[in-house]
């Protein structure tokens, strides 16, 4: 054959540029013992590029559209249809079709086939872009063989194909398009195959979907299959639907809808044993592809053939293990507030940092907790934990632990008494005891600046190394621990207790405002005076809402009236707060040192919303409304029986969360001002590697591990192809959602909130800041398109410190992710917000700009309008 026709016995799947993702996959399967593909060929992308070189004007509007921003929807559709309309008129040259028509007559001149677009960012391990590109089905003769040809040549640039590779960054300049042509099978039945549950992504378990005639219907979504999942080679769950419609191929061409026999309506499209038959076939193709599969199948006089296989894209990866055993993983990230893909060097402080080891998988850190399940004991402490924080988490182990088979339980040995010894006596309420440990960490991370300018090359590593366990030593320090658990216990305590005697929910929400030495709450409120610095001077406001992208603006705020004073400012607030960022436990992630233009919204909004001296009087106003709750409080409890004990009981929790609590926030602060430092000075490493031409930009350290610079250091050398591989690794990471439980067989475990005692339609979450609120909702998924007005409702993703500024502005906030004490329920709280947290997609189910009514202290979100 030609360069431009290729039989699928000379296809392999490394010929994806050549043929296509689906023809590569084609060609491949064709190799597998035991699998049988009907016969077919590839026209090749060299032919795409002969007819694209031979098309009038494309290569302008190519370039249109390349430049075009994935939300001008016109303009995709306009230009698309363009390059469609002079794709399908440019004919096909004599030589061109002799070859296509040489294969058609070698596999069978009147047979009808299949021609079926084939891209080259199609299929691909990372990005299936199923559906995206066209398909034709029972076409006969060679005029129609090669208009469809063209046809598939054209469907690279439909509205939806462009889009979708707009969205997924793949360069439309760098797609091309084969075609493969196929001869038609016409099946009893046809379906799909998922060697992954599509639910529950369970590697384990195989789904079957099947119905009558060919399967093109149930791919294309408009009929319901019957489903089998299957599990070690036996049918686990099965439902048959009624199936009154079959796709069937028509006389004249192409494909009709047909009634099916009233009798054979109710009856199954498979055998259990066909069923038990195809899952094995496609554990044989996911054998030899070493990955899990879609796949299409087809079902020709109780035969199967395999039309078509691809990568399953949307699965999460599974945390490896070297033990072959089941595990259950719980998600780091939502714990943290930041469910963001990590890059490689990011993922591996982390795990250099933590005390419990870290799993990585999908650009996402993971605890296994499994050990922890299998005792009794252990287990009940790790579902309390799990429970006050993330009650979907809990749940969602529960619901692992109900099925008995995953994890074993091993009963305790006796009544062992815990050993006293070593246990920590219990701490007096000493504001002292939390300014040293703040002074500590000072005077170790001033210590730290001093001396890592003094190193370079392997001595850096080194000492990073060593300075990681200093580090390590603060945050885990025994006293440290003491004092914001104490101020947690006695925050549930509190609302235990209050609630039982007088009837009120959550009243530690009030009780804990303004409270001292909360570094993240400062910093809102400091963002406020910066604010009343700039708000005096038109010159320097009108300046900075002109301020674009990375600009460094503050040098030329010296030359306007005012901008000394403005520019002073920020820096003062930077030399605080600068280490700090959205995704801010990735070290990788940019510092509002090295991009301020972060700020510069927030700073015009609180410009625009306050009056001077806001951040101060913010402050006075929790700490009375802090006064007024607690003497209500303690005058209600005196008067109930033993009203004087429960009246210091409660004054002594009171005095202890307010003088603890605000601790809480500052070991975090710490770790990111030490990671910053660590970062400059490898960053500064890798500046000296780059002049050496051992890196090609600084930025590429972000992609490799911690151990992998100290060797490429210490080596003077890189795999440039690794640092590829983790870029294009990370970006299909990006497009994960990741779970909060994830099993060794890789399936995501959904927990819910069983509650029947909420407003009809609400949503529900995790209350962790009372109160009731009703306004606008805003749905902002980036902080620096925040555009928040007084009054505003905030729904997104998750907040980490770092969204702390918007949180003088808004009324109420709800997140996806989120638990009772993480960042944003204790700022919520400090700032008197009411906020519900860990509600499930709300982002989506909430609409920009609704009206809502949030209740942070049932957990409830009702949509007005």
């Amino acid at each position: 054959m030609s360069s431009y026709v290729l039989g699928f016995n000379e296809i392999n799947q490394s010929q994806v540029g050549l043929v296509g993702g689906k023809g590569a996959h084609l060609g491949e399967l064709s190799r597998i013992e035991g699998i049988h593909v009907p016969p077919g060929f590839c026209v090749t992308t060299d032919a795409f590029h002969r007819i694209m070189a031979d098309a009038p004007s494309i290569d302008e509007r190519f370039y249109r559209l390349s430049s075009l921003n994935l939300d001008d929807r016109v303009a995709i559709r306009t230009v698309s249809a363009e390059i469609r309309r002079i794709l399908e008129g440019v004919a096909i040259p004599d030589d061109l079709a002799a070859a296509i028509m040489r294969s058609v007559v070698g596999i069978g001149e009147h047979a009808a086939y299949a021609v079926r677009s084939s891209a080259t960012a199609e299929d691909l391990p990372t990005a299936s872009f199923a559906g995206q590109h066209e398909t034709y089905l029972n076409v006969s003769g060679s005029a129609a063989i090669l208009r469809h040809v063209s046809r598939c040549w054209a469907s690279l640039f439909t509205e939806r194909a462009v889009t979708y590779r707009l969205r997924n960054g793949f360069d439309p300049r760098k797609a091309h398009m084969a075609v493969v042509v196929q001869q038609m099978a016409f099946p009893q039945a046809a379906g799909v195959l998922f060697t992954a549950d599509p639910v529950s992504s369970n590697r384990k378990v195989v789904s079957v979907e099947a119905r009558f005639g060919l399967g093109e219907s149930l791919v294309g979504g408009r009929v319901n299959p019957d489903v089998y999942k299957v599990r070690d080679g036996a049918i686990v769950a099965k439902a048959v639907v009624t199936k009154q419609r079959a796709l069937h191929a028509s006389p004249a061409g192409g494909t009709q809808e047909d009634a099916v026999d009233p009798e054979r309506q109710g009856q199954p499209a498979l055998t259990d044993a066909q069923v038990v038959r195809i899952a094995q076939l496609g554990r044989t193709i996911e054998a030899h592809f070493s990955q899990p599969q879609d796949i299409e199948w087809c079902l020709v006089d109780d035969g199967f053939q395999i039309v078509q296989s691809r990568p399953i894209t949307t699965l999460f990866p599974i945390p490896v293990t070297d033990d072959g055993g089941n595990h259950l993983f719980v998600s780091v990230g939502h714990g943290q507030m930041m469910t963001d893909a990590m890059k490689p060097l990011g993922i591996s402080m982390w795990q250099l940092t933590a005390l419990p080891r870290m799993y990585e998988a999908g650009g996402r850190l993971f605890v296994d907790v499994t050990q922890r399940l299998v005792s009794p004991a252990s287990r009940a402490s790790l579902l309390e934990v799990m429970g006050r924080g993330d009650p979907l988490i809990r749940d969602a182990l529960e619901t692992v632990l109900e099925r008995d088979d995953f994890i074993p339980s091993i009963p305790d040995e006796g009544q062992v008494s815990a050993p006293t010894a070593g246990v920590p006596a219990p701490l007096e309420t000493d504001p002292a005891l939390v300014a040293g440990l703040i002074a500590r960490t000072q005077v170790s991370i001033a210590s730290l600046q001093r001396d890592i300018g003094t190193k370079s090359g392997p001595d850096l590593i080194d000492f990073i190394l060593g300075d990681i366990q200093e580090l390590k030593r603060i945050l885990f320090d025994p006293q440290s621990h003491q004092v914001f658990m104490s101020a947690m216990e006695a925050t549930w305590w509190l609302n235990e207790r209050l609630e039982a005697w007088l009837g009120e929910k959550n009243v530690a929400d009030t009780l804990t405002r303004s409270v001292p030495n909360n570094v993240t709450s400062e910093m809102g409120l400091a963002l406020l005076n910066v604010a009343d610095v700039i708000r005096p001077h038109p010159e320097v406001v009108a300046f900075l809402q002109h301020v674009e992208g990375d600009e460094d603006f503050l040098g030329g705020l010296a030359e306007l009236a005012g901008g000394w004073e403005a520019r002073d400012a920020v820096r003062s607030f930077l030399d605080t707060y600068g280490m700090r960022c959205v995704g801010e436990i990735d070290i990788t992630r940019p510092r509002w040192s090295e991009r301020p233009t972060a700020l510069v919204p927030l700073i015009l909004a609180n410009v625009k919303n306050f009056e001077p001296g806001a951040g101060e009087r913010r402050f006075e106003q929790g700490l009375q409304e802090a006064w007024t709750k607690e003497q209500d409080v303690l005058a209600r409890a005196r008067a109930l029986p033993d009203g004087a004990q429960k009246a210091d009981e409660i004054k002594r929790n009171i005095d202890r969360v307010r003088t603890f609590i605000g601790y809480r926030e500052y070991p975090k602060y710490g770790m990111v001002s030490r990671y910053f430092i660590y970062k400059r000075a490898l960053l500064g490493e890798a500046g000296r590697l780059v002049a050496a031409r051992v890196l090609r930009e600084p930025e590429d350290i972000f992609y490799l591990t911690f151990e992998e610079i100290a060797d490429m250091v210490r080596s003077n050398g890189v795999d440039d192809q690794l640092v590829e591989q983790r870029k294009d690794a990370f970006r299909s990471y990006q497009a994960l959602t990741p779970p909060r439980v994830l099993t060794s067989e890789g399936e995501v475990v959904a927990g819910t909130y069983r509650r029947d005692d909420l407003p009809t339609g609400a949503l529900v979450g995790l209350p962790v800041s009372a109160g009731t609120i009703e306004g606008r909702a805003r749905v902002i998924l980036d902080m620096t398109e925040a555009d928040l007005d007084p009054g505003d409702i905030l729904v997104t993703t998750y907040t980490d410190p770092s969204w702390t500024p918007t949180f003088v502005v808004i009324a109420g906030l709800v997140t996806e992710v989120g638990g009772l004490m993480t960042h944003g329920a204790v700022i919520a709280r400090e700032y008197g917000v009411p906020a519900v947290v860990g509600v499930e997609h709300c982002t989506q189910r909430i609409r920009d700009g609704q009206r809502i009514r949030v209740n942070g202290t049932n957990g409830s979100i009702e949509i007005l309008s």
